[in-house]
C-alpha cells in the first residue's frame, strides 16, 4: 500500500500538469480520478493498519469495519467527482477548447504504465478495500489508454470534441465502479447476507445434520469482506447429553466453514423453546415475566 500511495501521487502530479498544459479535460478528469485513488489507497492503508488491532471491551469485533467505512467514503467521493466531470464536459461540448495532443500522450502514458503495474500486482487480494483500490487503478489504466487514443485522433483530425466525449466515458467508468463499491459496503454495514452465500442452502445444510430437528432465528452477515459470521437457534432432542449435543454443534461448525462462514454462534434448544419457529429474525422481542 505504501508503494501504491506514492506511485499514484506521481501519476496525479504528471496528469494534472499535463492536463493544464494540454488543456485536456479528459486528462484532468483522469487526474481527478487519480486523486480519489490516492485518498482510497491512503484510507485503505490506514484501515489495514487499524484492522490489525486486537478486539477489546469497546470494539468486541476489532476494527475490521474501518476498512468498510473507508471504502464507502471513497465510493461517495467518486460519485461527486463524476458529477464534476459531467458538468465540465457539458461546457466543453458547447465551447470545445484547443487541446495539445503531445502532452496527452506523455501524461497518459505514465498513468497507464504505473496503474497497470499496481493494479495487476494487487488484483488477487480478497480485501474489499484493496479490491476497490485495484478497481480504481485498472479503471485509470483504461482511462489513460482512452486518452492516448483520443490524443491520436485529435493529432490527425483536430476534432477537439473528442476530449469531452472521453471525459463522459471516463465518468461513466468511474460511476459504475463507485456504485459497486457503495452497494457492497452498504450491504455489509446493513449486515445483509454476504455475496456468494445462499441463505436457503445454509439452512438446509444445517437441518440435514443428524440430531437437528429445526433451525430458526438465523442471521448471516459479514464482519468485513471475506470474514462471514452466523448466529442461529438450533432445536435438538432435549434428552441428548452435553457430549452428544457438542458433537452436533461441531459437525455444524465444520460444514459451515466449508460454506464460507467461519465465525459461528449457535444456541441449542429443546422442542419446548419459547421462540418463534421462523428461520428469519422475529421482529417482536420475547417478553419475560419477572
Amino acid at each position: 500500500m505504501k508503494t501504491a500511495f506514492f506511485l499514484t501521487a506521481v501519476i496525479l502530479v504528471v496528469e494534472f500538469a499535463g492536463g493544464l498544459i494540454s488543456h485536456s479535460l479528459a486528462l484532468l478528469s483522469d487526474a481527478g480520478h487519480v486523486l480519489t485513488d490516492i485518498i482510497s489507497i491512503g484510507l485503505s492503508w490506514f484501515a489495514l493498519r487499524q484492522s490489525e488491532k486486537p478486539s477489546n471491551t469497546r470494539m468486541t469485533y476489532g476494527y475490521y469495519r474501518s476498512g468498510i467505512l473507508a471504502a464507502l467514503f471513497n465510493g461517495m467521493l467518486l460519485i461527486l467527482i463524476t458529477i464534476w466531470i459531467l458538468w465540465e464536459a457539458y461546457g466543453r461540448f458547447r465551447n470545445p477548447e484547443h487541446v495539445a495532443p503531445l502532452w496527452m500522450f506523455i501524461s497518459a502514458g505514465v498513468g497507464l504504465l504505473v496503474n497497470l503495474y499496481l493494479g495487476l500486482g494487487m488484483r488477487h487480494d480478497e480485501d474489499l478495500n484493496v479490491r476497490s483500490a485495484v478497481l480504481h487503478m485498472l479503471g485509470d489504466a483504461s482511462a489513460s489508454a482512452a486518452v492516448i487514443v483520443g490524443g491520436i485522433i485529435i493529432a490527425f483530425t483536430n476534432w477537439f470534441v473528442i476530449d469531452p466525449v472521453l471525459s463522459v466515458l471516463i465518468s461513466i467508468l468511474i460511476a459504475m465502479g463507485a456504485w459497486r463499491i457503495v452497494k457492497q459496503t452498504v450491504a455489509i454495514l446493513m449486515e445483509g447476507t454476504p455475496k456468494g452465500i445462499d441463505f436457503d442452502k445454509v439452512v438446509s445444510e444445517m437441518k440435514s445434520i443428524p440430531g437437528v430437528q429445526d433451525v430458526h432465528d438465523v442471521h448471516i452477515w459479514s464482519i468485513t469482506s471475506g470474514k462471514n459470521a452466523l448466529s442461529c437457534h438450533v432445536v435438538i432432542n432435549g434428552d441428548m447429553t452435553i457430549h452428544e449435543s457438542q458433537n452436533v454443534l461441531r459437525d455444524m461448525e465444520h460444514r459451515l466453514v466449508h460454506m464460507g462462514i467461519g465465525h459461528v454462534t449457535i444456541q441449542a434448544e429443546d422442542t419446548a423453546h419459547p421462540h418463534d419457529d421462523s428461520e428469519l429474525c422475529c421482529t417482536e422481542e420475547l417478553a419475560h415475566e419477572h
